[in-house]
């Protein structure tokens, strides 16, 4: 996992030079912020955690499994003894110690991180299918993921790989929402969309799940005196632990390189 130990600000004004509005989607995407030192609205505060390097579950090489829940990513995160990453845990980690609105900078590029391949329209009820070898087939059909650390640019400055793009990521939201409720999704998936640090998708229930939908965990930091006494040190809520209704699951992965998968990039 990578330690963090930075300051967070929890309402930032940032400024967008290049916008585009995406009417299927209809939200706004920016293409390149100002240059500029953070403009911070609120109080800075700290916050020192672990997060995990990698898409769950963390390792490099390996493939994140999509067609996750909350429940199913907070499960598979307390079988490792971690939880899931708090929002701003998670934008902390992608803006780096020099808090860029993307990890890897200030403008939007798709060359870096697995963002902005094609739309494939999907078949939901192959998507959500009873029969293992249908729901597979649509799956496999859809993917335009990538292996966890295979486009090694698209890294934080605290080491965070691929955070925006690839699959979108589950995580604890701070403020209750009316569909989402105490959850959100971070990063984007490999299409078009707001694929910077900030933006959170609030739109779906904890229960949904989708074929770009995955996690990463995150985890409390070893015990520092001197950190605890720091009077700006930021305490997560307690992990929010509703039940599930109906089984888990571990998710689906690829079993080998799908057809609409972006190539390795080139040495």
């Amino acid at each position: 996992m990578a330690f963090v130990d930075t300051t967070y600000c929890p309402d930032v004004e940032l400024e967008c030079l290049k916008k585009e509005h995406n009417k299927p989607n209809k939200i706004i995407i920016c293409h390149e912020f100002a240059e500029q030192a953070q403009k911070c609205k609120t109080e800075l505060r700290r916050q020192r955690y672990c997060i995990d390097k990698y898409e769950y579950p963390n390792k490099e090489g390996a493939h994140p499994p999509v067609m996750v829940d909350w429940y199913d990513s907070l499960q598979m995160c307390q079988e490792q003894g971690k939880r899931l990453c708090w929002e701003s845990e998670w934008v902390a980690a992608c803006e780096g110690p020099k808090k860029t609105p993307f990890p890897y900078g200030y403008k939007r590029d798709p060359k870096t991180c697995n963002i902005d391949n094609p739309w494939y329209q999907p078949v939901l009820k192959n998507i959500y299918s009873r029969e293992a070898w249908i729901q597979d087939q649509e799956l496999f059909r859809l993917d335009q993921s990538v292996s966890s650390g295979e486009m090694p640019g698209c890294a934080s400055g605290f080491g965070v790989h691929d955070q925006t793009g690839n699959v979108d990521e589950w995580v604890n939201a701070e403020k209750n929402y009316e569909k989402s409720k105490w959850a959100g999704l971070k990063g984007g998936a490999w299409g078009h969309v707001r694929n910077a640090c900030r933006p959170m998708t609030v739109s779906h229930e904890p229960e949904f799940t989708y074929y770009f939908v995955s996690f990463r965990c995150c985890a409390d930091a070893a015990p520092d005196p001197a950190a605890e006494a720091d009077p700006t040190l930021w305490r997560p809520p307690p992990q929010p632990t509703p039940k599930k209704h109906g089984a888990f699951s571990k998710g689906w992965t690829p079993k080998t390189r799908a057809p609409h998968q972006p190539s390795p990039p080139k040495p």
